[in-house]
């Protein structure tokens, strides 16, 4: 009788927990409604989009497809609820996942916007005026390397600069370009061609990060075929100027363009690990890059963070996950993960993500000190599923402001490009009120 009533005491107990944890964390997380977008695949919500939200000015900045498959764009001042909405003139293939939308502010107040991109011609556009929401008709960059693009990515520079990265060419056989845009001229010059020599063997799987000094981290893993078994290791260059030279960590130049045989390898990583691409990196106040992604530990995927520290690269494995799966074969894949997303304050480390088993919210788990390797804390942040998302938070506002805003939208991915017969579903901004009180509210 004792016994019976100590454990249902104890399970009180744990339950009241629970319910005081999940309030608080409510507490702490709102949502911003945007519009409605198109969710029968996940082209809103992957992961290599640089950017889906960005802040400039005190204006926030979104873009999404709707369920006519138009490019939108919204803006709206930074601690207001009220969006400004406008349906822009072109449409994507919203069928295809790889084509997303990319978009950044430069220093003077203009939006560049990119989309629609597999191994297609490229399509780009500007605002016509500062912080405006109306675009210029389609504009070539440099008139090169324009007939075969994927993965539009925007960079913005300390100067007001921005940097445009991408791949040219095919799955397998692709290489990274990188375009830059001056401000002062309003003109687009190629600066790097083929920055990585897939050698017409492999590509590389790339992901980027701007530190405050100006420093451009980069890394990535090499992809031999289509099929994304094959990706293996990863690798790490940096640029001190803007992208036109490039160095190991321990300050060698690169002589380009880096190779398989020339690259920096932060991390070997063999094929069949299921390691996955285009995840995500960023920098400490010091400048030294941490880059999350997954892979095998005792056949399980766990997201882990690969970082240098003293000159020398270390790794964390967050070693939370119990369920194994197997990442094989081509196109847009259904995974019972996201990709992770990353970010970095002092000693604290989060990394965003979703997870099936959690019941497909946005989650974080996140570590207060990554020498001690202490056991990461997990929190859902919010209460329902987003399907098939992958995590996608406005950069520029955490690193001017440590405010948390996450682009959120429940989405559906059929493995290898399928489509899933659904109306849309609503685009809201996630934003986290409080992080530090909401993590010190799992405690």
């Amino acid at each position: 009788m004792k016994r019976s009533i100590f454990l249902k005491f104890n399970l009180l107990i744990i339950a009241t927990s629970y319910l005081l944890c999940f309030s608080s964390c409510a507490q702490n997380v709102s949502y911003s409604y945007i519009g409605e977008g198109w969710s029968k695949n996940s082209v809103n919500t992957v992961k290599f989009r640089k950017n889906a939200i960005t802040t400039h000015s005190g204006y926030q900045f979104v873009a999404y497809y709707n369920q006519d498959s138009y490019l939108v764009l919204g803006k709206r001042k930074v601690n207001t609820s009220n969006w400004e909405i406008a349906q822009t003139q072109y449409q994507g293939n919203t069928k295809d996942a790889h084509n997303d939308i990319s978009l950044a502010v430069d220093g003077e107040g203009y939006l560049h916007v990119s989309w629609d991109h597999h191994d297609t011609k490229l399509r780009y556009a500007k605002s016509k005026a500062p912080l405006s929401l109306k675009l210029s008709e389609e504009l070539p960059m440099t008139g090169k390397q324009e007939d075969k693009v994927t993965y539009p990515e925007f960079y913005n520079l300390p100067n007001g600069n921005v940097l445009f990265f991408y791949r040219s060419g095919q799955s397998g056989r692709g290489n990274l370009v990188i375009n830059s845009y001056d401000i002062q001229s309003e003109k687009w010059t190629q600066i790097q061609s083929n920055l990585i020599d897939g050698e017409n063997q492999r590509s590389a799987y790339w992901q980027v990060a701007v530190d405050g000094h100006g420093v451009i981290h980069l890394s990535w893993v090499w992809r031999e075929t289509w099929d994304v078994e094959t990706n293996h290791d990863l690798c790490y260059a940096r640029s001190l100027d803007g992208g036109k030279t490039w160095e190991k960590s321990t300050s060698e130049a690169y002589n380009l363009p880096i190779t398989l045989l020339s690259a920096e390898y932060a991390w070997e990583i063999p094929q069949n690990s299921n390691l996955i691409n285009q995840t995500s990196i960023t920098a400490n106040h010091e400048g030294n890059p941490y880059i999350v992604t997954y892979w095998n530990v005792d056949d399980i995927p766990q997201y882990q963070i690969v970082y240098l520290k003293d000159n020398s690269w270390k790794k964390v494995n967050t070693g939370f996950r119990t369920e194994s799966f197997v990442l094989g074969g081509g196109g847009t894949k259904s995974i019972p993960i996201s990709r992770p997303d990353i970010l970095i304050k002092d000693d604290f480390v989060a990394v965003l993500f979703r997870e099936a088993s959690r019941g497909s919210k946005v989650s974080l788990t996140y570590s207060q000190n990554l020498e001690n390797k202490t056991s990461w804390e997990v929190v859902d942040l919010s209460e329902t599923s987003v399907g098939q998302w992958e995590p996608n938070y406005d950069i520029n506002l955490w690193n001017s402001k440590r405010k948390l805003h996450v682009f959120f939208q429940n989405v559906t991915q059929i493995d290898g490009e399928g489509v899933a017969d659904r109306n849309s579903t609503p685009v809201k901004m996630l934003e986290v009120n409080n992080l530090k009180k909401l993590i010190k509210s799992k405690k």
